[in-house]
This record gives structure tokens, C-alpha cells and sequence, in this order.
């Protein structure tokens, strides 16, 4: 979803240089890029859109484009080893590139299913699976109509993830983590607490920590629960490839006649 490359492209120049505030100007810093988190959301879609293996389309797209960088040891030494099985990995990537699975799911549970199946290829720590599941159903909860205190409900009786904290309250001592279990709870806080795509962005990056994947996982909720600004869209747009355009189109194409 564009909303997680969003937040993926905004974050990218934080991620190690965090800024605690939400008022940084401009929203797309000029040395900003798409990292191994857009990446890696476009080959979920890739493999969601085309029924393609979920690891075939996470190596193929990871090959691609290797020089992103930003990879995770134990998941560049996957991409680059064709037999390598899922590493019990507990991470943050599986839920940063899962929102194609909220989406186009149908129900909720199929929303489960397509995040587990996208997820157990890596990610099969009961962690990750868990990180990744909560925001794909976020995502399809947002875009079902159901209201921020409806998924946190939801959420946290489904996940046991604490989302009392504010956002004011969480960005005071919180530090980087790449844990599925200290990023997606703050990530759902930032999308729930927002007020509109891009107050949902700059909450996200306002808490510090791994900003670019909490801002990718916040921004696939914001997008669902809010739309993205027609401008705001457009010059995101102007960061990707053609290849990446074309998979994203066909997952907006294919979500229309999944909600129709």
C-alpha cells in the first residue's frame, strides 16, 4: 500500500537520526528514499496480486534491488540463499511489509490467513506472526469503516497488545528497537491517536526509534482508516520505478473488485 511506502520514504532519513517532534519541514526530506521496507512490501503484494510464492517474490524483488541496503543480517543472508527456511525471526519486518494482506482480504479471517502465509516463509516466530497479523487486520478493520477505539478493542483483545499509552506519553523513552513487540504496539498507537495520513506520519516519526518501519506500519493503517492527499500521493510516486507502479496499481485494481 502506498500509505506504508509513505512512511517508509519519510522515515528513511530518521531512522539512525531520530527527531522527536512532529514538526519537521518538508514532510519528503530532499535525501529521502524507498528502503528494503518498500521493497519488501511490493514483493508481498507482488506475490498477494500475481499468486506468487511469497519467498520467490520476497528474493526475486530483494535481488532486485540489493543496493537499497537497509537489510537485516539473518534476511539478506535468506534472500541470498535459495534453500534457506524461515529463521523463527521475532522482527518488525514482517508487519512493516504485510498491509497488501488488509487489503484485499475479504473477511477477517482472511486477513489472518494471507498475513500468516506471507509471514511463516521468514518470520515464523510466534512474534513476528503475531506482529504481522495485528496490523494486517488493522488495516482491514480501517478500511472496513471500524473506528480507532474499535480496533484498538480489537487489537488488544486479540493480541493482548497494550495500546493505552499516548503517543506524548511513549515518545519521551522510547528507544530503537527492531522487535516485532516493541514497534507494531507504538506503530498502531501513532495510526489510531492520528487525526488525519499525515498526522498519523509525523507521530510515527516523532517517537524516534526505527522510523522508517513504524512509520510504514502506521502509514498502511493511516491510509485505510483516512485516504492519502492527492498531492501528498503524487509526489510519492515520483520515487518509485515503473516496475513497482505497475504491482501497486495492480493491487488497488484487484482491492476494488475484492470490496465491490
Amino acid at each position: 500500500m502506498l500509505g506504508a511506502i509513505i512512511g517508509d520514504i519519510v522515515g528513511s532519513v530518521y531512522e539512525f537520526r531520530n527527531y522527536r517532534a512532529k514538526d519537521f519541514d518538508p514532510f519528503f526530506h530532499p535525501k529521502a528514499f524507498f528502503t528494503d521496507d518498500t521493497v519488501c512490501t511490493i514483493a508481498v503484494a507482488d506475490a498477494l496480486v500475481n499468486q506468487r510464492d511469497p519467498a520467490t517474490s520476497l528474493r526475486d524483488w530483494g535481488r532486485r534491488y540489493w543496493d537499497n541496503g537497509g537489510w537485516g543480517q539473518r534476511f539478506a543472508l535468506w534472500i541470498a540463499t535459495d534453500d534457506m527456511g524461515p529463521y523463527d525471526s521475532l522482527g518488525n519486518g514482517a508487519a512493516m511489509r504485510v498491509s497488501g494482506a488488509g487489503l484485499l482480504a475479504r473477511s477477517l479471517e482472511e486477513a489472518l490467513t494471507l498475513s500468516d502465509m506471507v509471514t511463516e516463509v521468514t518470520h515464523n516466530h510466534p512474534e513476528g506472526m503475531k506482529g504481522a497479523a495485528a496490523t494486517a487486520v488493522s488495516v482491514f478493520l480501517a478500511r472496513s469503516g471500524a473506528s480507532a477505539e474499535a480496533i484498538r478493542s480489537d487489537i488488544t483483545q486479540r493480541f493482548g497488545y497494550d495500546l493505552s499509552l499516548t503517543v506524548d506519553q511513549i515518545r519521551p523513552t522510547y528507544r530503537y528497537n527492531e522487535r516485532s513487540q516493541d514497534t507494531v504496539p507504538q506503530a498502531l498507537i501513532c495510526a489510531l491517536e492520528a487525526t488525519d495520513f499525515e498526522d498519523a506520519i509525523r507521530n510515527a516519526i516523532s517517537i524516534g526509534g526505527d522510523s522508517d518501519t513504524i512509520a510504514a506500519i502506521a502509514g498502511g493503517i493511516a491510509e485505510a482508516r483516512f485516504g492519502i492527499d492527492e498531492e501528498m500521493a503524487k509526489k510519492a510516486w515520483t520515487f518509485l520505478p515503473e516496475e513497482m507502479k505497475n504491482v501497486l496499481n495492480a493491487l488497488y485494481k484487484q482491492a476494488e473488485v475484492t470490496a465491490s
